[in-house]
């Protein structure tokens, strides 16, 4: 079957894209950063974690609605799903994370997030590619010379072993998480500055599919997506968890400001509905309903199926993440 990813590239590329056309990825790599708890907790035992079969079955299920355009994975679970076969008749396309850098360690007590990030590969390239042939490499920019030249360095070496294995990747960009001395409103620009400066030296086949980055605000979106659209294909990561109303209004915002494709990790994970939660981020990017309509049509889908919410509707309707908030 062919898959729906390669199809909606297509159609982006060749400037007939229309909003149904946009791509939206599962991010069930969270293992690659490390810890018990990423996979969430127990809802039958406050404080433990939940077993990672649990995390497996979601990714099974999210796969089998075609819901999603690409289902991103640690080595581990890619090699476990797709030797089970659920790609091999499916639309979904099944990817793995290729480096995890220091600055997505999350083990408890630890503090790697405070300092310089470091690239580190753990996954094996000449490995993943027996099983998969997309994969994503991250980089963090921190103004830090040695850091920065390091990620870069490493960064060119990955392309031109990923292109001698002719396999495909996207990269993530993510927002520095300490102090790099540049205020936090010039962030966005600096962040879409290192990105140019990345793929610049980058021939066509050595370029990205596509990019996965925080959304920073409609300012800096349509800056980058603007930039050179027929090569720059930009998508938006998720963050944290926030409200329902959080989640449809960066999908919604992401997408009218110039994004083609969403990542959403914890967005999708920790919601009280997974799947009903990415069927309605389908109906808001489609233009189907708004954000606001499609968290009270969520919260009637968890009334009538007797699923407590996390948060009482009104709550759930603001919107707390600042980038969103214009």
């Amino acid at each position: 079957m062919e898959k729906s990813l390669s199809i909606k590239l297509e159609k982006i590329k060749n400037g007939s894209y229309k909003c149904q056309d946009f791509i939206i990825a599962d991010a069930k790599d969270g293992d690659m950063g490390g810890g018990i708890f990423v996979v969430g907790e127990d809802k039958s035992a406050v404080g433990k974690p939940r077993p990672f079969t649990e995390y497996i079955e979601e990714m099974r299920q999210v796969t089998k609605s075609c819901l999603v355009d690409i289902m991103l994975m640690s080595a581990s679970s890619a090699e476990q799903l797709v030797g089970e076969g659920i790609f091999n008749d499916s639309p979904v396309t099944p990817a793995v994370r290729l480096n995890d850098a220091t600055d997505i360690w999350s083990q408890r007590f630890s503090s790697y997030g405070n300092k310089n990030p470091k690239n580190f590969r753990s996954a094996n390239l000449n490995v993943v590619k027996d099983f998969v042939d997309l994969g994503l490499f991250s980089i963090t920019f921190s103004n830090d010379l040695n850091s920065d030249l390091n990620f870069m360095s490493q960064f060119n070496d990955f392309v031109s072993e990923i292109r001698d294995i002719e396999m495909n990747y996207f990269l993530e960009i993510f927002n520095p998480k300490i102090d790099i001395g540049i205020h936090s409103d010039e962030i966005p620009k600096y962040v879409n500055d290192c990105i140019v400066k990345t793929l610049a030296g980058l021939t066509t086949p050595e370029r990205p599919l596509f990019l996965k980055m925080p959304f920073n605000g409609p300012a800096a979106m349509e800056e980058l997506c603007n930039y050179n659209p027929s090569k720059l294909i930009v998508g938006i990561l998720g963050g944290s968890k926030g409200t329902t109303r959080d989640t449809f209004e960066l999908i919604h915002q992401g997408e009218k400001y110039g994004a083609r494709v969403a990542l959403f990790g914890r967005k999708i994970q920790f919601s009280e509905a997974p799947l009903k939660t990415v069927e309605l981020m389908r109906a808001v990017v489609s233009q189907e309903i708004l954000p606001i309509d499609a968290v009270k049509s969520y919260h009637s889908y968890l009334a009538t199926n007797g699923i407590r919410p996390i948060l009482p509707l009104d709550d759930d309707l603001k919107i707390t993440e600042k980038p969103l908030i214009n």
